[in-house]
């Protein structure tokens, strides 16, 4: 060693400029300016860096920013015998390669996930899950939901005795085993809501419009379904993944942020078909049970459908109606009728619920969107 080198171009990483030095292969690469060594690289410390052209391109592990290129191809391979990490660059930039094309196979395989696995884990896991869980839920949306539709709940005492009969005869009629708390919501929207831990909420817009004690029963069997299935969390837990559902477990997604995703996930996102097939079912059996028919919900579902021209304030944005279900019902109409669920006294009653609410609320829609 110890030989002096060719003449190579260094940058000291601090300015901009070229100067032109001598190198000398020593126990260190030595850079040489005017007689003096202004810089000594370590040879286990030198790579090899990016670079166009032949010339060879050097930094140091100990030299911050600063370059050094060789053009003379023989002090360049000297180096490369001495320099026994000059390539280690490259085979790094090799690894991050796999790493990138790695990480995208996980992304595609996350997706496939997100596709196919959550849903179904979703389907099996809402069952069985504590109902525990679907209460957690509920209390945090709840409050969510009021706001949105007003925040006022209608109490007038007939009204709400009549309610409640109606209610307790449905669950009386089915095998129910989340306990449930229901009302009315002051708010002009034709909705009707299940939100998890048993909440329903029949709106004064939907109850306005109906014109009979089966339509409202109907409805409010359909919405037992949901509440029955427990498809409100099924719909979470398919639209926010597992993490959704840890996060509310263990206490980490239980802010403003994790309220307004399951709110906007339980108004906006639709049941599946399977979801929806399975609460008329439930609907019509609770409805057969009191020697009623789940038609007259059809009806008034397919009534509100010609008149409602933004899905999105209807009952139709979370529960789309087709006519295949109403004929459903139809086939499935008991054949002997069944006493009267309200006397036309609590009928009216139920009618005037909200009588002591004032005029309904309007929807609170969010700024620049169609959708609640």
């Amino acid at each position: 060693m110890d030989k002096p080198g060719p003449v190579g171009v260094y940058l000291d990483g601090v300015t901009s400029t070229k100067r032109q030095v001598e190198l000398r292969a020593g126990l260190a690469l030595e850079i040489i300016e005017n007689g003096d060594v202004i810089a000594k690289w370590p040879w286990d410390s030198i790579r090899k860096a990016d670079g166009a052209g032949k010339d060879l391109r050097l930094l140091s592990d100990e030299a911050g920013l600063a370059r050094l290129t060789v053009s003379d191809p023989e002090f360049a391979r000297t180096i490369a015998s001495y320099a026994p990490k000059l390539f280690a660059g490259a085979r790094e930039r090799t690894s991050t390669l796999r790493i990138v094309v790695w990480s995208i196979a996980a992304a595609v395989s996350l997706l496939f996930v997100g596709l196919y696995g959550v849903p179904y884990a979703a389907d099996r896991l809402a069952p069985i899950l504590p109902l525990s869980v679907d209460s957690k839920i509920g209390v945090m949306v709840d409050n969510q939901v009021k706001t949105i539709f007003g925040n006022k709940t209608c109490d007038d005492p007939a009204g709400k005795q009549a309610y409640d009969h109606l209610v307790s005869r449905l669950v009386a009629a089915t095998d129910m085993k989340v306990p449930l708390q229901a009302a009315v919501l002051n708010s002009s929207v034709k909705n009707a809501i299940a939100l998890p831990g048993g909440r329903v909420y029949f709106f004064r817009g939907l109850l306005d419009v109906a014109k009979s004690p089966d339509e409202v029963a109907g409805v409010m069997a359909h919405e037992l379904g949901h509440v029955h299935h427990r498809d409100s969390l099924r719909k979470l837990l398919q639209a926010g993944g597992s993490s959704f559902l840890l996060g509310l477990l263990f206490g980490d997604v239980t802010g403003a942020g994790a309220v307004i995703f399951a709110t906007r996930t339980l108004l906006d996102r639709a049941y599946t078909r399977k979801a929806e097939h399975r609460a008329d079912g439930f609907a019509i059996e609770a409805m057969k049970r009191l020697g009623r028919s789940a038609v007259p919900m059809g009806e008034l579902l397919v009534r509100i459908t010609g008149k409602q021209g933004e899905k999105s304030s209807s009952i139709l944005a979370s529960h789309p109606f087709s006519e295949d279900r109403l004929e459903r019902m139809k086939r499935e109409a008991p054949q002997t009728p069944g006493p009267e669920l309200l006397t036309p006294a609590q009928w009216q009653a139920l009618k005037g619920i909200c009588r002591n609410a004032g005029p309904p609320k309007p929807l609170r829609r969010k700024e620049g969107s169609g959708k609640p």
